[in-house]
């Protein structure tokens, strides 16, 4: 029985891996997967079989001939499956379609403020079937919903732990489930954003992730997989402290870093509006100057700060994150400044993803989950 098992479970990691050479590559052929993956042509082509008889793979036409007969092309069949990402915040909702490859087939953001009741899921659940209903999901192929909810997500308890920004304690994953006709699955809102940067990355094996949005926090990605930390609050970095007995921060605490370099930081700087910020720091207008060039002193030294301990790339993600783009060098040169051994602060990367980054970290979840039992 157990030889059975081992047997079995070799050819599910064949599979599995074929799988994902297709997915990664687009279209190729059993010859080119036996050479790349290392395995016998015969065996590559029955994985293939099985892989077209479950409607995972497909066959497109016969691809170019390299001197013998033309080998027949064969792609992923990207929509056979769907997954649906749910980013909840304090005042919106983020929700995102996509399939096995992980393309965005569909984003939106609509304005609903968060309230720990009943009316507030169904009606998330509704905002949820009207916008699969606007793109004529077939709920048939639908694997799940990811869910990202900002606080602290116990995996092994099945519980929301604690939301400083949504103001609960202790809510069992089923109590939000229940309200929804698909399996859900939960993530915490910074960790969604370092897996959507590194579940599909061909450059970063290993990562720290800032997500600076309306609140900081962050997450560790280390070989395909979040470091979660023994009570789940691994990357917790805003609330670290950067200023003792400094500015107030939500938590209760003084000089956390969510204290400086939340995005409210430089949006109440512009009427609550982010892009207006960084539109006015484009074209250099002072007052926007002097507020970013406070922001990044602070934002500097917990960089600083993660990176001497880490010693790995750090991403910055979130809302600031995805406007950073065009000033990531100024960053990196404040880093620089306080760094005993990287001079030029290449380690700062800017973010892949700048809208729904927790959302589609949370769906990618839920492919990755059904991907791995291929």
């Amino acid at each position: 029985m157990k030889k059975q098992s081992t047997n079995m479970e070799v050819k599910k990691n064949n599979r599995n891996y074929i799988f994902r050479y297709i997915c990664k590559h687009g279209v190729v052929s059993n010859p080119d997967i036996s050479y790349a993956v290392k395995m016998s042509l015969p065996t590559v082509t029955q994985n293939t079989k099985e892989l077209i008889g479950r409607g995972l793979v497909e066959e497109t036409g016969e691809l170019e001939s390299t001197g013998g007969r033309r080998a027949k092309g064969l792609t992923v069949a990207a929509n056979a499956k769907l997954a649906v990402g749910l980013d909840i915040t304090k005042n919106h909702i983020g929700l995102i379609l996509t399939n096995l490859t992980g393309e965005i087939l569909r984003y939106n953001r609509i304005f609903l403020p968060f309230s720990d009741g009943e009316d507030y899921y169904l009606t998330v659940n509704d905002r949820l079937e009207e916008f699969l209903d606007e793109v004529s999901a077939d709920r048939e192929k639908l694997l799940g919903l990811g869910i990202s909810f900002p606080g602290i997500v116990d995996l092994d308890r099945e519980l929301i732990v604690h939301s400083h920004i949504l103001g609960v304690d202790s809510v069992p994953f089923a109590s939000v489930s229940r309200f929804f006709a698909y399996p859900c699955y939960f993530l915490n809102d910074a960790n969604a954003g370092a897996y959507a940067e590194g579940i599909r990355s061909e450059s970063m094996e290993r990562f720290f992730y800032i997500s600076l949005s309306n609140t900081v926090g962050g997450a560790l990605f280390d070989n395909d997989e979040l470091i979660q930390g023994k009570g789940f609050r691994c990357g917790e970095v805003g609330h670290m402290t950067v200023v003792p007995d400094g500015a107030p921060c939500y938590c209760g605490k003084q000089g956390c870093l969510d204290a400086y370099c939340a995005a409210v930081y430089l949006s109440d700087a512009a009427d609550g509006k982010l892009e207006r910020f960084f539109a006015g720091l484009g074209r250099g207008e002072e007052a926007f100057c002097k507020v970013w060039d406070r922001y990044t002193d602070y934002l500097a030294i917990a960089v600083n700060n993660i990176h001497m301990i880490l010693d790995c790339d750090i991403v910055l993600g979130g809302y600031v994150g995805s406007f950073a783009r065009g000033h990531i060098q100024e960053i990196r040169e404040k880093v620089s400044k306080r760094n005993t051994f990287a001079g030029d602060g290449a380690f700062i990367k800017s973010c892949n993803y700048k809208t729904g980054a927790a959302a589609l970290g949370a769906a990618l979840k839920v492919i990755e989950l059904f991907i791995k039992e291929i």
